[in-house]
């Protein structure tokens, strides 16, 4: 058995390694802080010399995502990286990649916004990549990496997840997980995918020649019969259903007898695990759910702490109260839910987190 390689890196510098050693494709992309570091080390790891692996920077966020709509097309393992304005004009290309049930990966290291904003980490796109971003109704699996580790580790699963079901992941980070350094185990190097491995694991949709079928597949969101748009828009649906229903992922941190529960995801979630060991030094039963998927939401775990006498939750992000939606609509009114967020790139720290709670929960 191989010893495991064991580094010491960046969040953003992982993306890349972690790309290419499971067997990536094509990654097109534009630079923008706080990710740049994706396509720098990418640049610098040249894996189209020992993988054939093709790294190309796009004039624009628009071009790097179109690019990856042509990849994907065709069956092959492909990916960008951006930041919060870079993917915002990435929506129209995420949408038809949804339409076209097209497997992808896109990496978003959020920085504060609104517009341009700040450099800074935020959380302040979970609106965009959770409820679809661009238009139409459709979704992306969304994964919220809460190490370096988990940086490496999602790129594959996205990946994973994306072929399973044919439809675009997202790894939704921020500028602090992209930018700090962990010790980090990467994964051994897997080989790309033949021509012919690709014909036969997607030969039922993907652009990838004729060959000895009746006809060619056609990659295409253009439906201008109503009614064929609907059965698209149905079978999608049917699709998220099974998504919902199988691929909940989430951490629960002290929570078997806890009174009170904060919910948050990413950096925010390291944060409030330090809350947490400081609420119970005072008596105070609080536990932590982390959610990993977005999207899929963990519904149901949040209903079940309810359900054994959990009395109040508090959602902690970097933003104005945008997951907090999905945490009442899980709740249903039946515990106390509120809010509790900076914005801008301002980060709390775990005593901003507790007086916060004292003041929502236990006033």
């Amino acid at each position: 058995m191989a010893e495991k390689e064991i580094k010491l890196m960046k969040g953003n510098e992982v993306i890349a390694h972690a790309a290419v050693r499971c067997g990536c494709d094509g990654y097109f992309g534009y630079p923008i802080t706080p990710q740049s570091e994706v396509m720098e080390t990418l640049m610098e790891l040249k894996p189209w010399e020992s993988t054939g692996m093709v790294v190309l920077q796009a004039e624009s966020e628009i071009s790097s995502i179109n690019m990856v709509y042509g990849g994907a097309a065709t069956g092959k393992m492909v990916m960008t990286s951006s930041s919060s304005p870079g993917v915002s004009l990435m929506s129209e290309g995420l949408s038809y990649l949804a339409a076209c049930e097209l497997p992808c990966l896109v990496v978003n290291c959020q920085r504060g916004g609104p517009g341009l904003g700040t450099i800074q980490p935020s959380q302040g796109d979970y609106f965009q990549a959770c409820k679809g971003g661009g238009h139409g109704d459709y979704h992306l699996i969304v994964l919220a990496p809460a190490s370096v580790q988990e940086m490496h580790d999602f790129v594959e699963l996205g990946f994973e997840l994306a072929f399973r079901y044919r439809i675009p992941s997202m790894l939704l980070a921020d500028g602090a997980i992209g930018q700090m350094m962990e010790k980090v185990v990467l994964s051994p190097q897997k080989p790309r995918r033949s021509d012919e491995q690709i014909a036969q694991q997607c030969g039922s949709w993907a652009a990838c020649g004729k060959g000895r079928r009746a006809k060619r597949n056609v990659a295409t969101s253009l439906y201008l019969q109503s009614d064929e748009l609907e059965c698209l828009n149905i079978r999608l649906q049917e699709k998220y259903r099974e998504i919902e229903s199988r691929e909940v992922r989430y951490e629960e941190f002290m929570c078997d007898n806890a009174e009170y529960v904060l919910v948050a995801f990413g950096s925010s979630a390291r944060i409030c695990s330090a809350t947490v060991e400081m609420a119970r030094a005072e008596g105070i039963k609080l536990g932590l759910l982390r959610p990993i998927t977005l999207y899929p939401f963990p519904i149901k775990p949040l209903q079940q702490m309810v359900e054994r006498g959990v009395k109040g939750f508090l959602s902690v992000e970097l933003n104005a109260g945008q997951m907090v939606e999905d945490v009442r609509l899980a709740v249903e009114g039946r515990a106390l839910v509120e809010h509790y967020g900076r914005m801008g790139g301002v980060v709390f720290n775990p005593e901003s987190v507790l007086e916060a709670f004292k003041n929502k929960l236990l006033k």
